[in-house]
């Protein structure tokens, strides 16, 4: 079994243009925290690239480059009224989606993600005689700590500046797990869980959390790209519409960003509320896969 085995190879370079990328994420993020500060406002473009430290002009380019559309396009998916509208067009989407147990239309690429659960007995173990590795890596939203062990990706959580409060959480995580250092395995899974180009590939993760937790990540790796569900909706869809709560503390409790896509759950209002990466990160996830999704031969916005 090639848990990481790509079925086609990817372009050599990407590793430099994840960290070009990233750097290009930090300007985007201020960018994005000016706009949360003063959407009442409604800031001119001129306000929101001094709070970047960028030009105008060079704003402009950016968010082309990074986000594959316009600032105006890009801060549209930044409001409540859009994420509403959204909720309310992509509810048949997801019904499909979900139903038939697809990924669903409008995908970034043709990444496949499978999974696989921990058992009990693997859990109450935490992690005995497993070997984790583990790296940070550039990507498009920030550096990542990724680790994984022979069975699958385990693990992936942006860092920002708390790379070794990020690594204490994983050794938390897996206590009795042997930790190896693997800088450049980390770089080839960054760039195989954010490829640059549409190309086809496969990742293989390994979930470890309560069954409850389980059924509600799977529902969300079925959750279509350009689409946003409420937690009500996606308990509704697990057959227990009074569990929102519920549903929201097993989206909250995902330890693999991006791949187990959280960042496309917000609440009822169109709020994004909290996120365990930053608000500012979940917006910006939401935009960047929006605008990526909509590359020739990667589907269209909805």
């Amino acid at each position: 079994m090639h848990d990481f085995a790509l079925d086609t190879a990817l372009d050599s370079t990407l590793g430099q243009a994840g960290g070009e990328a990233g750097r290009q994420y930090e300007a985007v993020a201020r960018a994005i925290a000016f706009i949360r500060a003063n959407a009442a406002r409604q800031p001119e473009l001129s306000e929101i690239a001094a709070a970047a430290h960028l030009s105008e002009f060079h704003l402009q380019r950016l968010f082309s480059a990074w986000a594959g559309l316009s600032p105006k396009r890009f801060l549209q998916y930044l409001t409540k009224e859009h994420a509403r509208a959204a909720l309310r067009a992509s509810a048949g989407v997801l019904d499909a989606a979900l139903d038939a147990g697809l990924s669903g239309p409008g995908r970034l690429h043709d990444l496949m993600v499978s999974c696989e659960a921990l058992t009990p007995g693997e859990i109450r173990a935490q992690g005995a005689g497993v070997e984790l590795r583990h790296g940070i890596a550039a990507t498009p939203l920030g550096e990542a700590l990724f680790g994984w062990t022979p069975r699958g990706l385990c693990h992936l959580a942006f860092v920002d500046d708390d790379a070794a409060k990020k690594l204490a959480i994983l050794r938390a995580d897996w206590p009795a797990a042997r930790l190896s250092p693997d800088p450049a395995g980390a770089a080839d899974l960054a760039r195989r869980a954010f490829p640059a180009t549409p190309e086809p590939g496969r990742l293989h993760l390994l979930l470890k959390g309560t069954n409850f937790q389980i059924k509600v990540w799977e529902a969300l790796l079925k959750i279509p790209t350009a689409a946003l569900v409420s937690y009500g909706q996606l308990a509704g869809h697990l057959g227990m519409p009074r569990a929102a709560r519920a549903v929201g503390s097993a989206v909250a409790a995902n330890s693999i960003a991006w791949l187990i896509p959280c960042h496309r759950v917000i609440r009822d209002d169109g709020d994004c509320s909290n996120y365990r990466w930053g608000v500012e990160r979940k917006l910006a996830l939401r935009a960047w896969e929006l605008g990526k999704s909509a590359l020739p031969g990667s589907g269209s916005l909805v």
